[in-house]
């Protein structure tokens, strides 16, 4: 599998911004391939545009976002129904409107699938402004940050990205939803 993804990246580099655009805005919805194989060695062959890459990234995966709210609003309820029952869509779709924020800028910002989180964020009716504004904060945050690793590290971002960024990431978003659960209790508190 990691060939046909490399060989795919490989095809795709060759459209440059359009094929990273391309693979930003599919993946938020249904492609299989994350735009972090095309903008990480984009970025470290010209370091001086990685920020660049991080933007195109970044719109890219944002409004490919829309279009998997789009599909998760028209078509993801039936779809879903063939793998989970209905009363496991609603609580699930029941939690994802209590912290479908706090979901959508983890899946953002981690490795997980983003695609998953877009299309259910249309079967749960999450607000278009709110599937977009913390899709631009974690989606931003990830490409971001790969970028200034880039730039501070050069040719051996790569390695780095793929031996720490999970973990990192995996920490920032624990970090991320503890601070989530203690603005919640004290929310709480004060009312």
């Amino acid at each position: 599998m990691t060939e046909i993804i490399d060989s795919i990246g490989t095809w795709l580099m060759n459209y440059g911004i359009l094929g990273l655009f391309f693979v930003s805005f599919t993946e938020s919805s249904f492609f299989p391939i994350p735009p972090d194989v095309l903008m990480i060695p984009m970025g470290i062959a010209n370091p001086d545009k990685a920020l660049l890459y991080a933007l195109v990234t970044t719109v890219g995966s944002v409004l490919g976002a829309l279009l998997g709210w789009y599909i998760g609003k028209k078509v993801g309820r039936p779809v879903l129904r063939y793998f989970i029952s209905e009363e496991r869509i609603l609580k699930v779709e029941h939690y994802f409107q209590k912290y479908g924020a706090m979901a959508i800028l983890i899946a953002g910002f981690t490795p997980i699938p983003y695609k998953v989180f877009t299309i259910f964020s249309g079967v749960s009716n999450v607000k278009i402004s709110k599937l977009l504004f913390w899709s631009v904060v974690g989606r931003g945050l990830r490409f971001f940050l790969e970028a200034a690793i880039i730039i501070a590290l050069g040719d051996k971002a790569k390695p780095f990205i793929e031996e720490n960024f999970g973990m990192l990431t995996g920490l920032v978003g624990i970090t991320a939803v503890a601070a989530y659960v203690v603005y919640l209790l004290v929310s709480r508190k004060r009312a």
